[in-house]
């Protein structure tokens, strides 16, 4: 039986080992981006003191093991001192819109009650993705009322004029024997011009258990009428879930029927994490993450 549950093919097709400078013990939170070549693979790795730097890799994805150029430095790194985004800088989504590519990313800074505060942030690109520039020192989705832990992990589309976001929210963090946990679900809000969202406090996936606490970067797929989400989920560990909405707001989840369980062995063995579906050459292919959130690499799946 496929560990895959309609996923098959499943292989590790970069692990993290030097392969330049800004690439140390993690390579997480891939995004693919076309380019005349082939394929832009934009990812996440930590340095010595475990702040994440965002770069790329170039490939094919027809052999996504070949690869054929490296970024030789990162094209966002930690921010100044005292920033949203000073320990860290992890990457979620692009929009190329209006001649320029948009890099939306999460920040992070560390909290003293709580371990870690996330915050959503934007750079830009006018040389196609070579490099980015932050929109803002401060960032794109701060808290607010309506978001008052956290917010991480922004996917977005670009329908008729109007951006849509779904994205991480935090709802809590509680006290356990280990210290605080968080906790947190994926919402909606919308824009017009990318930098101003309106936030509402639309739910689009919430907890299905009190087991579960937490939800990795959502993946949103529109195919004809329909949206399809992929996201990572986790309660003793992560695995990758799956969703379908006529309309991108109102949800119901499907893991069982496209989401991806962890291998019986090796590298994806203990998660599944942070999904990146693409639809290439008439089929469906999975980016995602195995054990370590990123640790052991990233692997690619195939849609049967």
């Amino acid at each position: 039986m496929d560990d895959g549950m309609g996923w098959t093919n499943r292989v590790r097709i970069i692990e993290p080992s030097g392969q330049a400078g800004w690439i140390g013990t993690h390579a997480a939170l891939p995004i693919v981006q076309a380019v005349p070549d082939g394929h832009r693979l934009f990812f996440s790795s930590r340095d010595a003191g475990g702040r994440s730097h965002i770069g790329f890799v170039e490939l094919s994805l027809d052999a996504p093991q070949d690869l054929t150029r490296i970024s030789a430095a990162p094209v966002l790194s930690p921010g100044a001192p005292g920033t949203f985004d000073d320990a860290g800088v992890t990457s979620s989504c692009l929009v190329e819109h209006g001649g320029q590519v948009h890099l939306f990313y999460t920040g992070w800074t560390l909290g003293k009650t709580v371990p870690f505060y996330l915050n959503v942030g934007m750079a830009t690109s006018t040389d196609g993705g070579q490099s980015f520039t932050r929109v803002s020192s401060a960032p794109l989705l701060d808290r607010t009322s309506v978001d008052p832990y956290l917010t991480a992990s922004p996917w977005i589309l670009v329908e008729n004029g109007t951006f849509r976001m779904w994205y991480v929210s935090g709802t809590e963090w509680t006290s356990t024997p280990s210290g605080p946990r968080h906790r947190y679900h994926i919402k909606y809000a919308e824009s017009r011009d990318g930098q101003r969202w309106d936030r509402r406090g639309v739910v689009c996936i919430d907890y299905a258990s009190s087991d579960e606490f937490a939800f990795g970067r959502p993946c949103v797929v529109r195919e004809g009428r329909l949206y399809r989400m992929w996201y990572s989920y986790r309660g003793e560990r992560y695995r990758i879930g799956y969703a379908e909405s006529d309309d991108g707001i109102v949800w119901k989840r499907l893991d069982s029927q496209h989401g991806l369980e962890p291998s019986s062995m090796g590298w994806d063995s203990e998660m599944v994490t942070y999904p990146l579906v693409v639809r290439h050459r008439r089929r469906l292919l999975m980016l995602y993450n195995g054990n370590g959130y990123g640790r052991t690499g990233i692997g690619l799946a195939t849609s049967d």
